[in-house]
């Protein structure tokens, strides 16, 4: 296992600057989750890590090393990729074992590696079939197996879930979570899934247009978000957001004040997010009041789009006895939950 630090991390094509200066450093045995929408500069940073991209300016650390000139072959990781890159000639005990093909092991050896870790992903009894004859997740199982089989310092997941189908994806998140709880090796794991980041990281890394927005836990980007960007893309559905301007203690948003301090002039613009699981349609004291144009049946709850004032909000409602399309309704709201944030972007609490 190893730690991993990138160092002012900066990636030009030609004079068209894709990363800005990153800066990360992973713990030794931590799951970090890179996240961001197409673009963003999540895998182009993997990649680099990886050594299949070549680094413009700045450092990258794996254990005590500078890694920027190494091959990918001398950096001790191990990669699995989106398309799985698996051989389909090849039985999946020969597939496992490519990865050894350079190490000096003894033929035993390898053969008792090969088997051990077909036994933790549960392969054990397809090691002589071919790719052909196995499912999309075991598939993958395979191409995990082959990076696990070098006992690598550091994975690094490339989008590794995205060919999958919603129940394999669910499936195979629970399985590479549970892996490394089992073997504890540094992961790096690149995803633009914010389900997936949020299930499996230790920490999560958001990225938008190669700039890091934030790097906390699951519960902090979820209940702390730095700035509108993080607000909105963690979290499904996506956060509400009302304009609201600031004067002497109290927001004015949707036709309705709230009360609180900000470190604002008066005057001053500001936006209020919430969260559709702290808004919820209520028979008691409302937040606001606006018209039902849309439900979507959940099971338990429901979701229900609201117009107030020409502003659309999502809410939670009760699964059983959801309000009808067309109905007036009240939505009731914490304002201990709400946040807020400034014309710039940028959270103010």
């Amino acid at each position: 296992m190893a730690t991993v630090s990138i160092q002012n991390l900066v990636k030009a094509y030609g004079k068209t600057e894709v990363l800005h200066g990153i800066n990360l450093d992973v713990a030794d045995g931590e799951f970090v989750v890179f996240v961001g929408p197409s673009g963003c500069g999540k895998s182009t940073t993997l990649r680099m890590i990886a050594g299949l991209e070549e680094v413009t300016s700045g450092e990258i650390l794996i254990g005590e090393r500078v890694v920027n000139h190494l091959e990918p072959k001398d950096r001790d990781i191990a990669m699995v990729f989106q398309n799985y890159a698996i051989y389909p000639h090849m039985t999946v005990r020969k597939n496992i074992g490519f990865g050894l093909r350079t190490s000096k092991l003894p033929k035993a050896d390898k053969q008792k590696r090969i088997d051990e870790v077909a036994a933790i992903l549960s392969m054990t009894d397809y090691l002589d079939r071919k790719p052909a004859q196995l499912s999309g997740g075991q598939r993958q199982r395979v191409a995990i197996g082959r990076a696990m089989v070098r006992d690598p310092a550091v994975f690094l997941f490339d989008e590794p879930l995205s060919n999958l189908d919603a129940q394999l994806r669910t499936q195979m998140r629970l399985e590479i979570k549970k892996l490394h709880q089992r073997v504890g090796t540094t992961i790096i794991f690149v995803t633009h899934d914010q389900v997936e980041a949020m299930t499996m990281a230790d920490r999560i890394v958001i990225m938008k247009d190669g700039h890091i927005q934030q790097v906390g836990t699951p519960a902090e980007v979820f209940h702390k978000p730095a700035n509108v960007f993080v607000a909105q893309f963690i979290g499904a559905p996506s956060m509400n957001m009302l304009d609201g301007v600031y004067a002497g203690g109290v927001i004015t948003t949707a036709g309705r004040r709230v009360a609180v301090a900000l470190p604002l002039p008066d005057g001053a613009a500001v936006t209020v997010g919430i969260r559709p699981d702290d808004l919820r349609v209520s028979d008691g004291a409302a937040l606001f009041e606006g018209t039902v144009s849309v439900l979507e049946p959940l099971g338990a709850e429901t979701l229900a789009h609201i117009d107030i004032g020409g502003r659309d909000v999502i809410a939670r409602a009760d699964g059983r006895a959801p309000p009808p399309v067309g109905a007036r309704v009240h939505l009731s709201a914490d304002t201990a939950n709400m946040h807020f944030f400034a014309p710039d972007g940028e959270a103010l609490r």
